[in-house]
């Protein structure tokens, strides 16, 4: 399956391709910041499931775990690159017809709002993304 996403204005257009690698929410400040929300709903996908096939996205890293990608005309934020992981995170707004299906909440002890939906609240991420796989109560 392919899906099609864009940024805000519509001059970079993408495509993601295939299954993505995982889906949920994620609280860390980062995300939050930049985001400017109090959530970031994320999609993972593999580095050669996505695809720019419009435009070209400006690249900002405050570290090397995680390179920010957005629109140099609108500034809409599209996606973020973590090389550690070899993966693309494309926010899940982004993309109007990806059924967006969250499985857990990473980073949840830095959160500024609690969810109720009954998924797994981890306290920073799984042990197999390098967390301590910890979760905490909802």
């Amino acid at each position: 399956m392919t899906y099609r996403g864009s940024c805000f204005c519509g001059d970079v257009e993408f495509t993601v391709t295939g299954a993505p690698a995982g889906m949920g929410y994620c609280h860390c400040s980062s995300c939050r910041v930049w985001s400017a929300s109090p959530i970031n709903g994320f999609t993972l996908w593999p580095i050669d499931a996505v695809q720019i096939v419009k435009g070209e996205l400006a690249t900002f890293n405050k570290s090397e775990r995680s390179y920010r990608k957005w629109c140099q005309r609108c500034g809409g934020h599209v996606m973020t690159e973590h090389p550690h992981w070899k993966l693309i995170d494309v926010y899940a707004g982004v993309m109007p017809d990806f059924p967006f299906q969250p499985g857990v909440h990473v980073n949840y002890a830095e959160r500024v709002l609690s969810v109720k939906d009954g998924l797994p609240k981890f306290k920073d991420v799984p042990t197999e993304m390098g967390g301590t796989g910890e979760t905490i109560p909802e």
